[in-house]
C-alpha cells in the first residue's frame, strides 16, 4: 500500500469538515482536528490561494467551500450517469405518489444521497442531496448494505460493536442488522421505521446497473401521520418499479424479481 502524504491528507481533512458546517474558521478547524494553529493557517492560506476555500463575505475570518470545488463536483456529475438518471427517475416516482423521493449510494457505513425530488405537501421530509446518514438507519441503505458479501458487512460492523442510534427506534446491534437484512434480501425491499427521523416511514428498493450489481437505492419517505397499510402497499410497488426503471436506464436487462438481494449479496463486490 502506498503511503499517505501527510500534508495532502491534513488538507482534505479541512475540506471534509465543510459537510457538515456551511463557514469555519481556522482556529475551530484547529481545534476539531487537533492540529496545531499555524499548520491550520497555512493549511488553509494554502486553499484559498488554489481557490477551494474562500473568505466569507459577511465575516472575513470564515471560511466556506470554494469555487473549485464546485467545478471539480460538476465535472465528476457530467461522467456520473446515475446522478443525471436518479434525478429524472426521483422525479417520475415524486409525481405519482406526492412522497419525498430518494436516490442513494454507499459510503462506507454511511449513505449519500445522490438525488431527491420532494413531495408538495406542507409537512415533509427534511434533508438534502450530499447529505450522508449512517447506512443501518435508513431504507436506501438497508438495501445497498443487504447487498454485500459477509466480509465487506462485517469490516463495516464488526461483531459486539455498538451501532449509532438516530431515533429510538434504531438498529444499535450489528447481529440484529444482519437478521434485518436477511429479512430485506428475502422481501426485496427495504423498510425505515422511523429509525432515521421519529416522524418519517421510508420504503426503498435495490437499483442494479448492466452487470446487475446494486450500485444504488431508491426510497419514498412519508411522515407517519399519512402513512397507512394500504398506501404501503401502494408505495412498495411504486418504489420497485422506480428502481427497475432507473435499473434498465443504467444498462440492466433482467425483471424486478431478478434483482436478487440473496445472488448479489455473493457476487457484490461491496
Amino acid at each position: 500500500m502506498a503511503r499517505a502524504v501527510p500534508a495532502v491528507t491534513r488538507a482534505l481533512d479541512v475540506l471534509e469538515l465543510f459537510l457538515d458546517r456551511n463557514t469555519l474558521t481556522a482556529p475551530e478547524i484547529a481545534e476539531r482536528l487537533k492540529l496545531p494553529r499555524t499548520t491550520v493557517h497555512e493549511l488553509v492560506n494554502t486553499l484559498v490561494d488554489r481557490s477551494y476555500l474562500i473568505a466569507s463575505e459577511s465575516s472575513p475570518i470564515r471560511y466556506r467551500l470554494g469555487m473549485r470545488l464546485f467545478q471539480l463536483g460538476n465535472r465528476f456529475a457530467e461522467q456520473l450517469d446515475l446522478a443525471r438518471e436518479a434525478q429524472q427517475v426521483a422525479a417520475e416516482v415524486a409525481g405519482a405518489c406526492d412522497e419525498t423521493v430518494h436516490i442513494a449510494v454507499l459510503d462506507g457505513a454511511h449513505v449519500v444521497y445522490v438525488a431527491k425530488v420532494d413531495s408538495t405537501h406542507p409537512v415533509r421530509m427534511v434533508s438534502a442531496v450530499g447529505r450522508r446518514l449512517p447506512a443501518h438507519c435508513t431504507a436506501v441503505g438497508k438495501v445497498l448494505l443487504a447487498a454485500l458479501s459477509t466480509e465487506a458487512l462485517e469490516a463495516r460492523y464488526p461483531p459486539g460493536q455498538t451501532l449509532p442510534a438516530m431515533t429510538p427506534n434504531s438498529v444499535t446491534s450489528p447481529a440484529r442488522l444482519r437478521a434485518v437484512l436477511s429479512e430485506v434480501r428475502a422481501q426485496g425491499v427495504s423498510y425505515d421505521n422511523c429509525e432515521s427521523n421519529d416522524a418519517v416511514r421510508c420504503v426503498g428498493a435495490p437499483v442494479a446497473d448492466h452487470s446487475g450489481a446494486v450500485v444504488a437505492a431508491i426510497s419514498i419517505s412519508v411522515p407517519i401521520i399519512r402513512w397507512s397499510p394500504e398506501r404501503e402497499k401502494e408505495w412498495t410497488s411504486l418504489v420497485r418499479a422506480g428502481a427497475l426503471t432507473l435499473s434498465h436506464r443504467l444498462g440492466y436487462s433482467g425483471s424486478s424479481d431478478a434483482i436478487g438481494l440473496e445472488r448479489l449479496a455473493v457476487s457484490s463486490a461491496g
